[in-house]
């Protein structure tokens, strides 16, 4: 990878800020002379260095830094609810894509040929609903049936795409999921924290399936895309169209959510997709949207209260948890070939624990436990 300061836009707005270089070198603990190779393309900034002078001109990472490297991994996350992606989480996850990318060569399906994709992905209401009824076809699913995981991890497989489960935390952690596209290989890499509630854990896995289906977006279009193709494969017109007449048919606010809430623990997904796909088929058809009391947030906490996170349900207790547990639980559960891929990689080149922690983003102290079991 070939990564070089965008010396015009530093320049500039060191002017606008006043700043000489000396003032910059006295800024960022480095000498005036290191500086003034940055600026004539001498030498480039180290990261903690370059994050930092970024933050003193008040430039985004891709205004700053002219990134010269062609079939750059292409990044989405599904983050936790209010974070924002910043540079160095970009810059992080595509290092672990291009750790990715020593993996393709054994992968068990055929890379050189494109996965059925749209061609067109948009967020229209109607072309949501044909997507998604012919997505629930394919996976032998009927318009109103419930999607559970099997159906989403073989549809994973079918469009080339590699899961990856993690052990993320519930708080450590600034992303859900990480998608990770390699345009050189057209392989598509999936992280998915099982550390979270099962009802967020299907909406993700939905919301990465997006992804998978629409390549050609990125950015906020890409996020929205996806979250609301997540939606209307979870919870599909024709069940919307029937939860909007039976939960107007209640006759007190409380008892309309608890019909959210009972319709909801039906398909085993949130409340909150329940009644916002059901708000979208009332604007789809121009009928007044369903407005419920303040009452329904804490009936949606109390409703998640009632499950175990998906790592509890499907690992047991974490802290006995050993690799090997963990390897084969995780293998069969998501039907995944990440870590045969893994395993050949590390016997053949005889790599350490190191990248094994980078690739799947772990504590180097459980990386090592990993790569003991697969060596």
């Amino acid at each position: 990878m070939q990564k070089r300061l965008n010396i015009k836009s530093a320049q500039d707005a060191m002017e606008q800020a006043g700043l000489n270089q000396t003032a910059v070198a006295e800024s960022l603990g480095v000498t005036k002379e290191a500086v003034s190779q940055w600026l004539n393309a001498k030498s480039f900034p180290r990261p903690n260095k370059l994050l930092k002078l970024a933050k003193l001109l008040q430039l985004s990472f891709g205004e700053l830094v002219i990134n010269d490297e062609p079939n750059a991994p292409l990044i989405a996350f599904r983050k936790k609810a209010g974070t924002k992606t910043k540079d160095h989480h970009i810059e992080k996850a595509q290092e672990i894509g291009r750790f990715l990318r020593h993996l393709v060569p054994y992968l068990p399906f055929q890379t050189l040929e494109m996965p059925p994709v749209l061609k067109s992905p948009n967020r229209d209401y109607e072309y949501l609903r044909q997507v998604t009824s012919k997505v629930r076809t394919d996976i032998n699913l009927g318009e109103i049936g419930t999607v559970d995981f099997v159906h989403l991890i073989r549809r994973f497989t079918e469009l080339q795409a590699v899961v990856v489960p993690a052990l993320w935390g519930t708080k450590q952690r600034h992303e859900n999921a990480i998608h990770i596209h390699l345009p050189d290989s057209q392989t598509t890499w999936v992280y998915l924290n099982l550390d979270t509630n099962i009802h967020d854990f299907k909406f993700w896995m939905a919301h990465e399936l997006g992804h998978c289906l629409s390549p050609s977006l990125s950015g906020d279009d890409a996020e929205d895309f996806a979250d609301d193709f997540a939606g209307a494969l979870l919870f599909p017109s024709a069940l919307a169209e029937k939860a909007y007449t039976e939960i107007n048919q209640q006759r007190t606010s409380a008892e309309k959510i608890q019909k959210v809430i009972e319709l909801a623990d039906e398909q085993i997904i949130s409340p909150y997709t329940v009644l916002g796909q059901t708000n979208k088929y009332a604007a789809y058809k121009g009928l007044p949207e369903i407005e419920l009391s303040k009452a329904f947030f804490g009936a949606v906490t109390n409703f998640n209260k009632r499950f175990h996170n998906l790592s509890d349900t499907l690992l047991g207790d974490i802290q006995k948890l050993d690799a090997r547990d963990f390897i084969n639980k995780t293998e069969n559960a998501f039907e995944t070939p990440f870590f045969e891929l893994l395993r050949k990689y590390l016997k053949e080149q005889n790599k350490g624990p190191g990248y094994v922690q980078v690739v799947m983003g772990m504590p180097l102290l459980d990386a090592r436990s990993i790569h003991s079991e697969l060596t």
